[in-house]
């Protein structure tokens, strides 16, 4: 069953249905559409960096948060470089990033916090949102990868980094994978094909993967590529690093192919604006 469900007020957005069962936690992705940008980014883009009006990013932000029960000081995010590093955002920290790209956190790619009324937030436009919650020490992440973010393990990073700073258990920890560009539509080279296949010789071996789907095939229209399966090897990490198969959710949708639902870099040429995922432990 699909885990992420459109509501059906605006702005468009998805909700990870199967957590509304962790009390007081919130986490979904945005559609395109419900906002104030103006084409290309037309119309719920919430990123500064894509060229978009400031001012239309703000108001798509404020939107967003006030429809979850937040508000733009809350908002929290980092400036993605498709690396691994991952920022603990406490209480002093919250906010950073909101209204302007410099406070950010800068050269992060993953967030994770226990402290209630921090919205942490990253930004899409085909690469996958990663969630994790560990609903015994209250601790929720965020984590953004790409090709790169996804053979250097930032999915594995988390879950360590969550043990670091809170002593969350893998066990414990569930996990899901969002909605980003899917093996129908995203054709790699032989250059990145050659990271993936270092990173599928430590994924080999799982029980698990029985009847798992394959993380690649081979390009129906240039033989010398090959269809990647991002969710399917952000999965595996995650097993790799000690979560349930049973504890992660992923979704079906792929934003190359649902353009009038997301934005998507690849089907737009690298000119559109970005979705949000988001994380948040609602205070009491």
């Amino acid at each position: 069953m699909e885990p992420f469900i459109q509501v059906k007020e605006l702005p468009v957005r998805l909700q990870l249905s199967p957590w509304l069962k962790h009390s007081g936690i919130t986490a979904g992705f945005t559609g395109r559409q419900g906002g104030t940008g103006k084409p290309p980014y037309d119309s719920f883009n919430c990123a500064f960096h894509v060229g978009d009006d400031p001012e239309a990013v703000l108001a798509n932000r404020s939107r967003l948060a006030d429809s979850l029960g937040f508000s733009l000081e809350d908002w929290t995010c980092g400036e993605q470089t498709h690396g691994t590093h991952i920022a603990v955002v406490t209480s002093a920290e919250r906010g950073r990033g909101s209204r302007d790209r410099a406070s950010a956190f800068q050269s992060t790619d993953g967030l994770l916090t226990n402290v209630p009324g921090v919205l942490l937030t990253s930004f899409y436009a085909d690469c996958v949102p990663l969630y994790f919650y560990d609903p015994v020490n209250r601790a929720a992440g965020l984590a953004h990868a790409g090709w790169k973010g996804t053979v250097a393990e930032i999915a594995g990073a988390m879950v360590s980094r969550m043990a670091e700073a809170y002593g969350s258990r893998p066990g414990d920890i569930t996990a899901a994978i969002g909605p980003s560009i899917g093996e129908c539509c995203y054709e790699v080279d032989e250059y990145v094909m050659k990271h993936v296949r270092v990173l599928e010789q430590t994924l080999t071996g799982q029980a698990s993967l029985e009847a798992a789907p394959p993380l690649y095939n081979v390009s129906q229209s240039d033989k010398d590529k090959s269809m990647l399966n991002l969710k399917e090897m952000n999965r595996r990490i995650m097993i790799k690093a000690g979560i349930l198969p049973t504890h992660i959710e992923c979704t079906t949708w792929c934003t190359s192919c649902n353009p009038d639902l997301f934005f998507s870099y690849r089907k737009e040429q690298g000119v559109t604006g970005r979705m949000t995922s988001w994380i948040g432990i609602k205070e009491s």
